[in-house]
């Protein structure tokens, strides 16, 4: 296997980029979300230029491709497409219409067609994966138990729609739900509520769950957990974070346990759901 890189933003491109060695062969570094310097043989290449993406990844003997990172939702109208993009923009806009994982699930295959075998970041960096069980040294108390259940239902219900994979319930009161935004400006959006509905760091309240979408192809946009986010719930005056064991990544698993266990939060790896 010699591997291609899609990278986005945030940290996992870095990570699957250590883990794949010697078995890496380019990064193709997305236009406007990460920095080619984080890369050995990489590039910067703009979302609309598809063709040179191919044309790199195969003139340096990739054979399968993996894509990391958070990309936000393109705006076709702004795109500098190239000539083989031009072709394939019809098709994309028409998927896009279906929302990001029709989207998403678009893209994977023009590269399937293409002749590469999509591998996903997990299959690189299985060792970033949740487990099951409390992350650090705060259990789940038995008073959130309820919101965590309630934050899950609701991560999975606007999953199910296509609309994001965060939610946050504190006292069976739904604060916020993720969109376009990510999780860490949810996050920040629960920190500006009354300290009454969120809690507060002597009496925190609250849950975040983050859950894959049920429909959604699991080879792409895995569930991040990671410091920014321990801090940003902590500021929000959360108890804690909850995700599905196998189905989250956690970066930088030591500062994401120093963090939650100095802030007193719990951070729990749930048994997975059916949602395959």
């Amino acid at each position: 296997m010699r591997l291609g890189l899609i990278a986005g933003g945030g940290e996992l491109p870095k990570h699957v980029a250590y883990a794949a060695g010697e078995d890496l062969g380019h990064v193709v570094v997305l236009k406007g979300f990460g920095a080619p310097e984080d890369f050995k043989r990489s590039e910067t290449v703009g979302l609309g230029q598809i063709g040179k993406i191919f044309k790199t990844l195969k003139s340096s003997g990739c054979t399968h491709v993996c894509f990391a990172g958070y990309v936000d939702r393109p705006d076709f109208k702004n795109l500098k497409p190239d000539l083989r993009a031009l072709f394939l923009m019809p098709g994309a806009m028409k998927a896009a219409t279906g929302g990001d994982d029709a989207l998403m699930r678009h893209l994977l295959a023009l590269f399937e067609k293409e002749g590469f075998k999509i591998v996903s970041p997990q299959e690189v960096c299985v060792d970033l994966l949740l487990e099951e069980g409390a992350l650090g040294a705060i259990k789940l108390p038995q008073a959130h138990r309820e919101d965590a259940l309630a934050a899950c239902h609701i991560a999975q219900a606007i999953g199910a729609l296509d609309i994001g994979q965060g939610a946050v319930v504190a006292g069976g009161v739904t604060l916020a739900v993720e969109a376009q935004e990510g999780t860490d400006a949810m996050l920040q959006r629960v920190a500006g509520l009354p300290q009454a509905l969120r809690g507060t760091e002597g009496s925190r309240r609250g849950v975040l769950a983050k859950m894959i979408k049920p429909e959604q192809d699991q080879r792409v946009d895995l569930p991040v957990i990671g410091l920014a986010t321990v801090e940003n719930a902590a500021a929000a005056g959360l108890a804690g974070i909850v995700a599905e064991a196998g189905r989250a990544f956690v970066l930088d698993e030591d500062s994401v346990v120093e963090a939650a266990n100095r802030h007193g939060l719990f951070v729990l790896g749930l048994p997975p759901s059916e949602n395959d």
